[in-house]
Protein backbone atom coordinates (compact mmCIF):
# COMPACT_ATOMS: atom_id res chain seq x y z
CA UNK A 1 0.00 0.00 0.00
CA UNK A 2 1.27 3.74 -0.95
CA UNK A 3 1.82 5.84 1.84
CA UNK A 4 -0.16 9.03 2.31
CA UNK A 5 3.18 10.98 2.17
CA UNK A 6 4.27 9.70 -0.87
CA UNK A 7 0.38 11.13 -2.45
CA UNK A 8 1.05 14.27 -0.80
CA UNK A 9 4.27 14.43 -2.13
CA UNK A 10 3.29 13.22 -5.84
CA UNK A 11 0.43 15.83 -6.31
CA UNK A 12 2.93 18.67 -4.86
CA UNK A 13 5.06 17.48 -7.76
CA UNK A 14 2.48 17.54 -10.18
CA UNK A 15 1.19 21.12 -9.02
CA UNK A 16 4.66 21.98 -9.03
CA UNK A 17 5.03 21.33 -12.74
CA UNK A 18 1.57 22.86 -13.98
CA UNK A 19 2.91 25.79 -12.42
CA UNK A 20 6.23 25.74 -13.53
CA UNK A 21 4.97 24.91 -16.51
CA UNK A 22 2.66 28.65 -16.70
CA UNK A 23 5.15 30.44 -15.67
CA UNK A 24 7.00 29.67 -18.73
CA UNK A 25 4.26 30.54 -21.11
CA UNK A 26 4.31 34.07 -22.97
CA UNK A 27 2.29 36.74 -20.10
CA UNK A 28 -1.17 37.31 -22.93
CA UNK A 29 -1.81 33.69 -21.83
CA UNK A 30 -2.20 33.48 -17.91
CA UNK A 31 -4.18 36.64 -18.99
CA UNK A 32 -6.33 35.32 -21.80
CA UNK A 33 -7.20 32.01 -18.62
CA UNK A 34 -8.18 34.53 -16.14
CA UNK A 35 -5.40 34.02 -14.09
CA UNK A 36 -4.35 37.72 -14.74
CA UNK A 37 -4.30 38.52 -10.99
CA UNK A 38 -1.46 36.47 -10.26
CA UNK A 39 0.67 37.44 -13.74
CA UNK A 40 -0.53 41.08 -12.75
CA UNK A 41 1.55 41.73 -9.83
CA UNK A 42 4.66 42.18 -11.92
CA UNK A 43 3.58 42.10 -15.47
CA UNK A 44 1.04 44.21 -17.03
CA UNK A 45 0.06 44.51 -20.69
CA UNK A 46 0.49 47.08 -22.83
CA UNK A 47 -1.07 47.71 -26.14
CA UNK A 48 0.08 50.28 -28.92
CA UNK A 49 -0.43 51.18 -31.62
CA UNK A 50 1.85 49.59 -34.50
CA UNK A 51 3.33 52.98 -35.86
CA UNK A 52 3.53 51.64 -39.87
CA UNK A 53 0.64 49.16 -39.55
CA UNK A 54 -1.91 50.93 -37.31
CA UNK A 55 -2.68 47.73 -35.88
CA UNK A 56 -2.48 47.11 -31.82
CA UNK A 57 0.58 45.34 -30.21
CA UNK A 58 0.36 44.02 -27.57
CA UNK A 59 3.89 43.63 -25.45
CA UNK A 60 4.09 41.84 -21.82
CA UNK A 61 6.26 44.29 -19.80
CA UNK A 62 7.18 44.07 -16.06
CA UNK A 63 6.23 47.46 -14.24
CA UNK A 64 6.32 49.36 -10.77
CA UNK A 65 3.35 51.41 -9.92
CA UNK A 66 3.93 54.87 -8.56
CA UNK A 67 1.77 57.77 -7.67
CA UNK A 68 -1.54 56.18 -9.39
CA UNK A 69 1.27 56.04 -12.41
CA UNK A 70 2.76 53.41 -14.42
CA UNK A 71 6.22 52.97 -15.24
CA UNK A 72 7.54 50.84 -17.30
CA UNK A 73 11.55 50.33 -18.70
CA UNK A 74 12.94 49.79 -21.64
CA UNK A 75 16.51 48.23 -21.92
CA UNK A 76 16.84 48.50 -25.74
CA UNK A 77 16.27 52.51 -24.93
CA UNK A 78 14.40 53.85 -27.41
CA UNK A 79 15.15 51.25 -29.96
CA UNK A 80 12.30 48.69 -28.77
CA UNK A 81 9.38 48.85 -31.50
CA UNK A 82 7.03 49.49 -28.18
CA UNK A 83 8.71 52.48 -27.46
CA UNK A 84 8.80 53.62 -31.07
CA UNK A 85 5.11 53.53 -31.37
CA UNK A 86 4.44 55.40 -28.34
CA UNK A 87 6.66 58.21 -29.89
CA UNK A 88 4.48 57.80 -32.82
CA UNK A 89 1.31 57.80 -30.66
CA UNK A 90 1.33 58.00 -26.54
CA UNK A 91 -2.31 56.87 -26.71
CA UNK A 92 -1.69 53.01 -25.16
CA UNK A 93 -4.24 50.64 -23.77
CA UNK A 94 -3.11 48.26 -20.97
CA UNK A 95 -4.08 45.04 -19.05
CA UNK A 96 -3.41 44.95 -14.81
CA UNK A 97 -4.60 42.26 -12.90
CA UNK A 98 -8.37 42.36 -13.75
CA UNK A 99 -8.38 46.10 -14.90
CA UNK A 100 -8.29 47.53 -18.13
CA UNK A 101 -6.53 50.68 -18.60
CA UNK A 102 -6.63 53.61 -21.17
CA UNK A 103 -3.92 55.89 -20.67
CA UNK A 104 -1.06 58.34 -22.17
CA UNK A 105 2.08 57.22 -22.43
CA UNK A 106 5.19 59.74 -21.97
CA UNK A 107 9.22 58.25 -23.37
CA UNK A 108 11.82 59.56 -20.42
CA UNK A 109 15.38 59.11 -21.52
CA UNK A 110 16.76 60.77 -18.59
CA UNK A 111 19.90 59.04 -17.33
CA UNK A 112 19.00 60.21 -13.50
CA UNK A 113 15.45 59.35 -14.20
CA UNK A 114 16.17 56.25 -15.44
CA UNK A 115 18.84 55.65 -12.51
CA UNK A 116 16.23 56.60 -10.14
CA UNK A 117 13.54 54.19 -11.50
CA UNK A 118 16.35 51.14 -11.27
CA UNK A 119 16.81 52.14 -7.19
CA UNK A 120 12.97 51.72 -7.11
CA UNK A 121 12.97 48.61 -8.76
CA UNK A 122 16.27 47.63 -6.29
CA UNK A 123 14.44 48.49 -3.16
CA UNK A 124 11.19 46.98 -4.12
CA UNK A 125 12.39 43.39 -5.70
CA UNK A 126 15.86 43.61 -4.40
CA UNK A 127 16.63 39.65 -5.35
CA UNK A 128 15.25 39.66 -8.77
CA UNK A 129 16.22 42.94 -9.93
CA UNK A 130 19.69 41.92 -8.57
CA UNK A 131 20.49 38.97 -10.22
CA UNK A 132 19.57 41.25 -13.69
CA UNK A 133 22.10 43.40 -12.47
CA UNK A 134 24.52 40.47 -11.98
CA UNK A 135 23.66 39.17 -15.16
CA UNK A 136 24.72 42.73 -16.72
CA UNK A 137 27.57 42.60 -15.03
CA UNK A 138 27.31 45.19 -12.02
CA UNK A 139 26.99 43.95 -8.51
CA UNK A 140 23.70 43.27 -6.84
CA UNK A 141 23.67 46.48 -5.01
CA UNK A 142 24.82 48.79 -7.55
CA UNK A 143 26.46 52.59 -6.48
CA UNK A 144 24.47 55.33 -7.85
CA UNK A 145 27.46 56.06 -10.44
CA UNK A 146 27.07 52.14 -11.71
CA UNK A 147 23.22 53.02 -11.75
CA UNK A 148 23.58 55.82 -13.62
CA UNK A 149 26.28 54.19 -16.22
CA UNK A 150 23.49 51.42 -16.90
CA UNK A 151 21.09 53.79 -17.20
CA UNK A 152 22.25 55.49 -20.27
CA UNK A 153 21.22 54.63 -23.46
CA UNK A 154 17.81 53.01 -21.46
CA UNK A 155 14.29 54.66 -21.26
CA UNK A 156 11.62 54.49 -19.30
CA UNK A 157 7.26 54.67 -19.98
CA UNK A 158 5.78 56.74 -17.20
CA UNK A 159 1.92 55.90 -18.56
CA UNK A 160 -1.25 58.17 -17.05
CA UNK A 161 -4.31 56.21 -16.22
CA UNK A 162 -6.93 58.06 -18.11
CA UNK A 163 -9.81 55.19 -17.95
CA UNK A 164 -10.05 52.39 -15.96
CA UNK A 165 -12.67 49.25 -16.35
CA UNK A 166 -12.83 45.72 -14.81
CA UNK A 167 -11.89 43.67 -17.14
CA UNK A 168 -14.63 42.01 -19.55
CA UNK A 169 -16.82 44.27 -18.23
CA UNK A 170 -18.29 46.83 -20.80
CA UNK A 171 -15.03 46.16 -23.16
CA UNK A 172 -14.77 43.91 -26.06
CA UNK A 173 -11.59 42.19 -25.85
CA UNK A 174 -10.90 42.22 -29.62
CA UNK A 175 -10.99 46.10 -29.92
CA UNK A 176 -8.45 46.57 -26.71
CA UNK A 177 -6.41 49.21 -28.52
CA UNK A 178 -8.24 50.01 -31.06
CA UNK A 179 -9.33 53.86 -32.32
CA UNK A 180 -8.30 55.10 -28.72
CA UNK A 181 -9.29 58.87 -29.04
CA UNK A 182 -8.11 60.23 -25.50
CA UNK A 183 -8.53 64.43 -24.95
CA UNK A 184 -6.17 65.85 -22.55
CA UNK A 185 -6.47 69.34 -21.07
CA UNK A 186 -3.77 71.43 -20.50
Amino acid sequence: MIEESTIKTNRLEKVSSIVWKLLKLPAQVPYALGMGTLQGKLVLLLTTMGRKSGKPRVTPLQFEEVDGLFVVSSARGVKADWVKNIQANPEVSMRVKNCCYRGLAKVVTNTARVADFLELRLSRHPKMVGAIMRLEGLSSKPTRAQLKAYAAGRAIVIICPIERKEAFEGYDRTKIGRSMKVQVSP
